[in-house]
């Protein structure tokens, strides 16, 4: 009988998980949607639009932005006018914010930039880790901004804390970077849930109080680059937002 009582019980919070879950999501998106902008190439001698990259939030006083270190690590042609932009808004005609590169944290794959305009800005979770298993969202970008900025969300769990290293098949596969990493890993979130090359720079949040636990860097990709969009292998991966932290606090911005 305690037995099959015990059952009941966690049966019955696990419905009701779910169906809070499911019934808190589309407000959580409604409040956090306005501070995810698209990070975009502008180049205005050669296209009236930019070039969508990836993604970024808003942090701090909502004039500061995250993305990936990858997504503006491009040199910008100094023969031309061309610059990185947020796109902010929805739809086909996103508001265009300048941005200035202020700080870069390669090793960690992070990007702190700066626009003019204010923006609503995010709340960053604490340094430590979140339990694994918990529920989590992460809104981006994940085909660019084809027909207009339509930000797209994506529910998965955190399925592990891992070492920041990218499984190689073989000894043969090993890069001279993946063995300095194995040298002095350190660790990420890995995420059952589904992202593409547009959500690199996505907020992860917890569903639970809808705060940034971490930043969409890259997915785990079986076979070759085309693959992650043809046969997406459903894992992901996020920086961890201690190190946002670490990089807002070199340029003194409270979060």
């Amino acid at each position: 009988m305690k037995t099959l009582l015990k059952l009941f019980c966690v049966s019955v919070c696990t419905i009701y998980c779910v169906f809070v879950y499911a019934n808190e999501l589309p407000l959580q998106i409604k409040q956090t949607k306005p501070s995810v902008v698209g990070i975009a190439l502008f180049t205005p001698l050669e296209s009236r639009a930019a070039s969508i990259l990836g993604t970024g939030f808003v942090i701090g006083d909502g004039k500061h932005i995250v993305t990936n270190y990858h997504v503006v690590s491009k040199d910008l042609d100094p023969t031309i006018v061309q610059y990185y932009v947020a796109l902010s808004g929805s739809g086909p005609n996103p508001t265009m914010h300048r941005m200035t590169v202020l700080e870069i944290d390669p090793v960690h794959d992070l990007a702190l930039l700066s626009i003019d305009t204010q923006l609503p800005a995010l709340k960053l979770a604490q340094d430590e880790f979140i339990d694994e298993g918990s529920a989590l969202y992460f809104t981006g970008f994940p085909i660019g901004a084809v027909l207009g900025l339509y930000p797209a969300t994506h529910i998965g769990i955190l399925s592990a804390i891992a070492p920041d290293i990218n499984p190689a098949r073989n000894a043969n596969d090993l890069t001279k970077q993946m063995l300095s990493r194995l040298k002095s890993p350190f660790m990420i979130y890995q995420l059952d849930a589904t992202a593409y090359p547009g959500n690199s720079g996505s907020p992860v949040f917890n569903r639970k109080n809808n705060n940034v636990i971490g930043v969409i860097n890259k997915v785990f990709v079986s076979a070759g680059k085309e693959s992650a969009l043809t046969n997406p292998s459903g894992i992901s991966y996020a920086i961890p937002v201690k190190h946002v932290r670490a990089l807002a606090k070199r340029i003194d911005l409270l979060l």
